[in-house]
């Protein structure tokens, strides 16, 4: 075989030198060329998402021209012709159906504020990051608003005086409360909600003091139906147990995690087991592989089958049943949906015969992902998940047939080393994704990750067929005690001094390069894979390179954020929380905002030195219209409209074309504006378009530019 590859590298890429040496090196890579086929998916739809307009026809037409060259391509029998093609049938085709995707979910978007009636059929029930109740409703009335520029759907949180009614899927309820368009960033750069809503089809969301009302019971929606059975289910497990234990056992099995409390969750995150509550791969791995185990060591005990079946394959089957049945229970949410894919993938591996725990199959159930929903590429749910799975499936395929010493101290060493390395692999994910580190979670993975497995997830299955005989009830006991020990170990490791750290949000480039650099290492055959380390080390010296805005304004006009030496000053204590507390976190400081506000460097109604500027926050029309020009300020921040003024104005008509605004000092003693509107661009979820670029406040001695409203 090697002398074969060797001959064809002659062949094709000439009899010596560098050319022959590089075909070789790409030849050895074609047992494994699959696994690049989601890398080059993934770097299409990355494409798709990272442009500045929305692709028109000429632009997929000239990708399905590449496809369809890139297959003639990858069936000639010169390699380095062969490998080009399929690079870009991969590319462009995940160009193609990311475009494919983003216009079939289309539906119609809030334009405009409203107030007024609200009426709609409940289909998710959840809780906001406020704790607030909140509900999302299909088959939406809004009063004078036509039917063809009605959302499909739009999410509510419930404040005030409610309990009218207990809500429940499939209800047709009626409010009187505000609704808004998906916001768009707090910031250029910033995590844009409104994609993610146009993804999920959400065209509004808003919020009622009033109560909500019964118009009309459920209806016999099969959907619902099994919507009504997983809360059934959920409130059922609530009962049975405490209040912490009982919310963390309809989480892990329902996907209803509206009832843990906020303190616990705080606890998960800092300890890093919040992973836990999400039903992704390791609760449905878990699961699947306590019945598959079940099952196979149970046939093994009746002779009789066990010497006419195959035995493995008949748990392999069983397993991929009681896979679905769980995705079902659980609301089919992205990550569970994921998780079902690539447990599926190995399962049918085994009745197909083949190996199960392969990079192979990993990249089956990437690319399966993908092409159903090339959106969650860029969240974290499928970066971590696919980076802890491709690293374990890596190592623990590298030390295949090694011993790790008695079999007593290998299964320690198992549980260690995979919480290490899922730790390490997705580390750099989440860090840049929620801008915090849990330093010791590897101990609280240790010690909590193998009751997940040997104590929570089999007693939930022996609960689950025990309920229909009524004898539910200890399987439920042994489930509870396991998850208040999960829960302890959360609470210990959280209160641990220094068990969280923060870090600074990085650059764009950052996660592609580290990405990169992961995927290099894992599928490049041959010592050529140590070269992953230079996109690594390029990654780790922009990140630390990375630059905060000295200035940062809400799209409302109603924050303001200065950067100092001692971190970044608010101008009020209260009131735009939201942004506020997206601000902290991405500069790797989350305090409250009341001790932002202390810091005393913002301040409305005072002017603040910014270098050589100055900057001025007024808010409300009558202290606007009461202020002289610019009160001396170089730039003027305010929620009203402040008309013309001799200096650089950022008021709410210029902020409600541009979003907010970011700035960055210069060199030259000037300040470089950045807008929401020019990062995000013109696509179907933001087709307001790209704004006209922020004029550059210069330093005193130089003449400003005009404001923004004067452009």
């Amino acid at each position: 075989m090697g002398d074969h590859r060797r001959d064809t590298g002659r062949k094709d890429g000439g009899q010596v030198g560098v050319p022959g040496r590089l075909t070789e090196a790409l030849l050895a890579q074609r047992p494994e060329l699959f696994c690049w086929l989601p890398v080059g998916l993934g770097l299409g739809i990355g494409i798709y998402f990272s442009l500045g307009v929305e692709p028109g026809g000429v632009v997929y037409a000239l990708c399905a021209a590449l496809v369809a060259g890139g297959a003639v391509m990858a069936r000639l029998p010169r390699p380095w012709l062969s490998l080009v093609g399929w690079a870009v049938l991969a590319v462009a085709g995940g160009v193609l159906v990311a475009g494919a995707r983003s216009n079939a979910v289309a539906e119609p978007v809030l334009g405009f504020r409203y107030y007024g009636p609200i009426e709609g059929r409940i289909v998710a029930i959840d809780r906001s990051a406020s704790d607030a109740l909140r509900l999302t409703l299909d088959r939406v009335v809004l009063e004078r608003v036509p039917p063809g520029r009605t959302p499909m759907r739009v999410r509510v949180s419930l404040h005030g005086e409610q309990g009218w009614i207990v809500p429940e899927p499939g209800l047709v309820v009626i409010t009187t409360g505000h609704l808004s368009p998906p916001s768009r960033p707090v910031e250029p750069g910033g995590f844009d909600f409104r994609r993610m809503a146009w993804f999920d089809r959400l065209g509004a969301v808003g919020y009622t003091r009033s109560p909500v009302l019964m118009l009309s019971p459920p209806e016999g929606d099969p959907r619902l139906w099994v919507y009504r059975q997983r809360m059934a289910v959920s409130h059922a497990l609530q009962s049975a147990m405490g209040a912490e234990a009982g919310a963390f056992a309809a989480a892990v099995t329902t996907g209803d995690r509206s009832a843990i409390p906020a303190d616990a969750l705080q606890s998960l995150r800092d300890s890093n087991l919040a992973h836990l509550l999400a039903i992704s791969g390791l609760h449905m791995g878990l699961l699947v592989g306590f019945v598959f185990g079940a099952v196979r060591y149970g046939l093994a005990l009746w002779p009789w089958v066990a010497l006419r079946l195959d035995t493995r394959r008949v748990a392999a089957a069983v397993a991929l049943v009681c896979g679905a049945g769980y995705l079902l229970l659980s609301g089919g949410s992205v990550a569970t949906e994921r998780a079902y894919i690539m447990v599926a993938v190995m399962l049918i591996a085994i009745l197909a015969g083949r190996l199960a725990l392969t990079l192979r199959a990993v990249a089956v159930a990437a690319v399966l992902v993908l092409l159903r929903r090339p959106e969650e590429l860029a969240g974290p749910g499928f970066q971590m998940s696919f980076a802890a799975t491709a690293a374990l499936v890596a190592v623990f395929g590298a030390l295949r047939g090694r011993s790790l010493g008695p079999r007593w101290l290998a299964r320690i060493g198992a549980v260690v080393l995979s919480s290490f390395v899922a730790g390490l692999a997705t580390a750099p994910f989440a860090a840049a994704h929620f801008n915090q580190i849990a330093h010791y979670g590897l101990i609280a993975n240790v010690l909590s990750v193998p009751v997940m497995g040997a104590v929570v997830m089999p007693a939930a299955v022996l609960a689950a067929c025990a309920a229909p005989l009524g004898l539910a009830g200890p399987a439920l006991w042994v489930m509870e005690r396991g998850i208040l020990w999960i829960l302890t170990m959360a609470d210990w490791v959280a209160g641990l001094d220094g068990a969280v750290g923060h870090v600074v949000s990085p650059g764009p480039a950052v996660l592609p390069l580290v990405t990169a650099a992961g995927l290099w290492a894992i599928l490049w055959q041959g010592r050529g894979r140590l070269a992953g380390a230079v996109p690594l080390a390029l990654a780790a010296w922009l990140w630390s390179q990375a630059e905060r805005p000295d200035l940062l304004v809400a799209e409302s006009g109603a924050l303001v954020g200065l950067m100092t030496s001692e971190g970044r000053a608010l101008s009020k204590p209260r009131g735009d929380g939201f942004a506020a507390g997206i601000w902290l976190e991405n500069d790797g400081a989350p305090v409250s905002q009341e001790v932002a506000h202390a810091l005393g460097a913002m301040e409305r109604g005072r002017p603040a030195a910014l270098a050589g500027l100055t900057v001025l926050h007024v808010t409300g029309q009558g202290r606007l219209d009461d202020l002289e020009d610019c009160g001396g300020a170089d730039i003027l921040v305010t929620d009203g409209a402040a008309g013309t003024r001799p200096c650089l104005v950022l008021d709410a008509p210029a902020l409600r074309r541009t979003g907010a605004v970011a700035g960055w000092l210069t060199e030259t003693g000037g300040l470089r504006l950045v807008s929401v509107a020019e990062t995000t661009g013109t696509r179907l979820w933001s087709p307001e378009g790209t704004a006209l670029p922020l004029p550059a406040p210069e330093p005193p001695g130089h003449t400003l530019a005009r404001a923004v409203r004067d452009q």
